[in-house]
């Protein structure tokens, strides 16, 4: 059996949580490989809305399992607090969630290291989500982090102060204030808390699972222009939020791969810093961000709006290798006259669809072309054959220039409000 991706094709926030949530039952595994609590994953269902940041979205499903692989990092106090909402809405999280050991643990300081950080950058800051997630990843990287599986040894405590002291010595450099005692007690209920779960060495349950003809979908957070090596660095996040790093996020060999599901809204969105060459800073823009509900599901941040962009997308596509697009929020293009799309770029004077290596407003500007908009409501609408005519050719119109079927398109938030059109 081979294990499948979902992952988004943009900047974030395209609706993975939804769409995981939707195929969940054709599932029988759904396991996080990259990201932490900057994640927002946003399930609508039976009148209720609830956000996951570090639970991955099959969790309303028991008969599956989920887990939270290698690739992730987790703050233990947002955790604690994500499975006591949950509990609240009566999903017992501790009978089908697993934690690999090898997850690596946000610390306090790492938060507060992440805002002295964003703070000394002054006017050039990255946008961080200020949830300790690039400190921590440095950690794993220089070999000086704590994982799951150390909250079990008897020296834990030991490890932790380690590190902490490290910390300490470099928030002095930032001469950044901070009371470390005031955020320790819920870090370390937090910790006591995560005890509780079913700590497992994600690599071999999963190639178990795949051995033995089960369905595994891999959850992606954040989106691929967001990726590490491949984003609009520096206002990146600090994984590979590429297919690849499913490889690395859960031990699955690049061989077990199938299909890699690709999400992408009707428009385009970035929070926080950093080029986006679509961005609409004008009504149209506030537009779309009042119609789409455009505000961060972890931050609350206002989203930035522009129109879709299909060099980004035909390159999300190619370093992915997407075999399938889902497309998102349909139904906020509805009124719109005529409804643009970025078909190339003016490179230093030079027309190309290719994604340049810098995105920077000073040296590329989108070419444009305009296709007819839809007024219909979309949001009652359930099969194909329903759609407006200039919605069908909107979708055509994206399929050939990607040359990758769009096989779901959205058209609200519920569960309901998802069509298969093959």
């Amino acid at each position: 059996m081979k294990l499948d991706i979902l992952l988004g094709l943009q900047w974030g926030d395209e609706g993975k949580g939804k769409i995981v949530d939707v195929l969940s039952p054709e599932y029988e595994v759904i396991a996080r490989f990259q990201g932490g609590p900057n994640a927002g994953h946003s399930l609508e269902f039976n009148g209720i809305k609830h956000v996951l940041h570090t639970i991955p979205s099959g969790i309303f499903h028991p008969e599956c399992m989920n887990i939270v692989g290698n690739g992730v990092v987790i703050d233990p106090v947002i955790f604690k607090k994500e499975i006591d909402a949950l509990s609240k809405l009566g999903v017992d999280a501790h009978k089908n969630l697993h934690l690999s050991r090898k997850a690596h643990l946000i610390l306090p300081t790492h938060r507060l290291l992440d805002a002295a950080s964003e703070a000394s950058k002054g006017t050039s800051k990255i946008g961080s989500t200020l949830k300790g997630i690039g400190p921590t990843y440095m950690d794993k990287t220089g070999r000086n982090g704590l994982r799951v599986g150390d909250i079990m040894r008897p020296d834990f405590m030991e490890r932790y102060r380690f590190l902490v002291q490290k910390h300490e010595e470099m928030l002095a450099h930032y001469q950044f204030n901070y009371d470390l005692s005031e955020l320790e007690p819920a870090f370390f209920e937090g910790i006591e808390h995560l005890r509780g779960f079913k700590h497992i060495d994600s690599e071999h349950i999963l190639n178990h699972q795949l051995k033995a003809g089960k369905k595994v979908l891999a959850e992606g957070a954040q989106g691929s222009l967001l990726d590490i090596d491949f984003g609009s660095y520096p206002f990146v996040t600090s994984s590979n939020t590429i297919s690849a790093g499913a490889c690395t996020g859960l031990g699955v060999a690049p061989g077990r791969i199938g299909e890699v599901l690709g999400i992408f809204k009707a428009y385009c969105t970035r929070v926080g810093s950093g080029p986006f060459p679509t961005e609409l800073e004008n009504e149209t823009g506030e537009k779309i961000r009042q119609i789409g509900r455009e505000y961060g599901a972890t931050t609350g941040r206002p989203r930035r709006c522009g129109w879709l962009d299909l060099p980004a997308l035909k390159y999300s596509i190619l370093i992915n290798g997407v075999t399938q697009l889902i497309m998102t929020k349909a139904d906020v293009l509805s009124g719109f006259e005529t409804v643009k799309v970025c078909t190339s770029y003016l490179v230093d004077g030079v027309e190309t669809d290719e994604f340049p290596f810098d995105i920077d407003p000073r040296y590329v500007q989108p070419v444009f072309t305009d296709l007819p908009g839809w007024n219909e409501d979309l949001t009652g609408i359930r099969s194909l054959d329903q759609f407006p005519e200039s919605l069908k050719a909107y979708i055509r119109y994206i399929e050939q220039a990607l040359e990758v079927p769009v096989t779901i398109v959205s058209v609200g938030p519920d569960r309901e409000q998802t069509i298969r059109l093959r």
